[in-house]
């Protein structure tokens, strides 16, 4: 059995056992390089070296964590949401907790999706909005991983269609792909190839929001009612402005790292706060995401392990070996090598460089158009990062969700965002394959 399809197995399996998830990427890393013939200490070194390329995003989460804990510190969403608790309390019936319901599933939808595209923060808006509404969901029982659908399906649509901020970088790296493989597209041509696979996501969502709509019960961490705190408005101008600062920085230097470090700086020389009660408040934003960045540079180590193995190239020339020429068996067998490809990378963005140099001149050689090429190269990126462990994708939502230890990650999250999505996503990407 190829190196590559063992070593995505274990670390599944070993993650479905509730095992850590950075120790499964390890030892799934360890199994793969092994198994390809690599040796334990070229497999390390592959390993360490790959890490430093996840160093940079991951920092950037770990600064954008403690921002958004800052911003939450500052009680605009704690204020916002005690109201909203206290109107239901006050006038707890079903129309008022319906429309409460409906209000949150498009308000977060709406949001999740804007973090990709209009202000691309990715997932640095969950740690400022998710744990503050946690008592609101306990009170409207709302299952949790519904909310993890929703947050994933924001996260992972827009890129997918739209060219706009981590659009237009999903996007540039399926073009960069075309290029090196010396194949003309225009740009503009992805997002028409990719409205057709989108579509799985739309599906996706929906029947989350009726899979999960039924009332579940958490525990109540505290039994006081939620009071709306008072706001002075030197604090709201300063949070506005921290807000501000933050996203013209990142836009104009490029780097989330000095953006975040802009946002902290002004909380900090604003003085609106005790600098020691902020310090606390930072740290502990660093520590939701730091984790985060832990996994994604775990996952980069996994990722190199397999890269250098060189096991991706065979794994992919014994799948098309088995299509015997057929059109539609050639699709899907690329489309599963996506999906295993980036279920164990956890990033589609790190998936698409490795596939593309492949399935273009496969591709090509069934006699496919440029455009059905582009809807299985973007597809097949996609596919995994919505249920993927080690996707941000699926840490994000957790990091929000599982503030008070009710909210399991590869239950909770992983498994429902895989099942909803990827199966609609390998159906309308066929179709769009097929079609184009």
């Amino acid at each position: 059995m190829n190196a590559v399809l063992i070593a995505v197995i274990v670390m599944v399996i070993l993650s479905l056992c509730r095992l850590n998830v950075v120790l499964a990427l390890f030892v799934g890393a360890l199994v793969g390089g092994l198994t390809a013939g690599m040796g334990l200490n070229e497999t390390i070194g592959a390993f360490t070296d790959g890490i430093g390329d996840g160093s940079e995003v991951a920092l950037s989460y770990a600064l954008l964590g403690g921002f958004a804990a800052l911003i939450s510190y500052s009680g605009i969403t704690d204020y916002f949401i005690g109201k909203i608790i206290n109107i239901i309390r006050v006038d707890s019936t079903v129309k008022t907790r319906t429309v409460t319901k409906l209000v949150i599933i498009v308000s977060l939808t709406l949001l999740a999706c804007m973090s990709q595209n209009l202000i691309p923060v990715h997932i640095a808006f969950i740690p400022i909005i998710i744990p503050p509404l946690l008592s609101l969901f306990n009170e409207l029982k709302m299952d949790r991983r519904m909310i993890a659908v929703i947050l994933t399906f924001g996260l992972c649509f827009p890129y997918v269609l739209l060219p706009f901020g981590f659009g237009h970088i999903f996007q540039e790296i399926i073009k960069k792909g075309f290029d090196q493989a010396h194949y003309t597209i225009q740009f503009d041509d992805i997002w028409k190839a990719m409205i057709i696979p989108s579509l799985g996501f739309v599906v996706g969502l929906i029947l989350g929001l009726i899979i999960y709509r039924k009332p579940r019960t958490y525990k109540t961490v505290s039994d006081e009612v939620f009071t709306a705190k008072v706001i002075k408005p030197y604090t709201v101008v300063v949070t506005i402005a921290a807000i501000l600062g933050t996203f013209i920085i990142q836009m104009t230097t490029e780097s989330m790292i000095f953006g975040a470090l802009a946002g902290i700086l002004i909380f900090f020389i604003s003085g609106v706060f005790n600098w020691r009660t902020m310090d606390n408040e930072l740290t502990t934003g660093i520590k939701i995401m730091a984790y985060i960045g832990v996994v994604m540079l775990t996952a980069n180590g996994f990722a190199h392990v397999m890269t250098e193995s060189g096991q991706v190239t065979t794994l992919v020339e014994d799948m098309v070996s088995l299509t015997g020429g057929s059109k539609p068996l050639g699709i899907i067998f690329m489309l599963i090598v996506g999906l295993v490809v980036t279920l164990g990378i956890g990033s589609s963005f790190a998936t698409i460089p490795i596939i593309a140099a492949l399935f273009i001149p496969f591709g090509d050689a069934m006699g496919l158009s440029s455009l059905a090429i582009i809807s299985i190269i973007g597809t097949a990126g996609a596919l995994g990062d919505a249920g993927s462990p080690a996707s941000d994708s699926t840490l994000g939502p957790t990091a929000g969700l599982n503030m008070d230890g009710q909210h399991h990650h590869i239950w909770d999250t992983c498994v429902p965002t895989f099942l909803l999505f990827n199966i609609p996503l390998i159906i309308f990407g066929f179709i769009a394959a097929m079609v184009l």
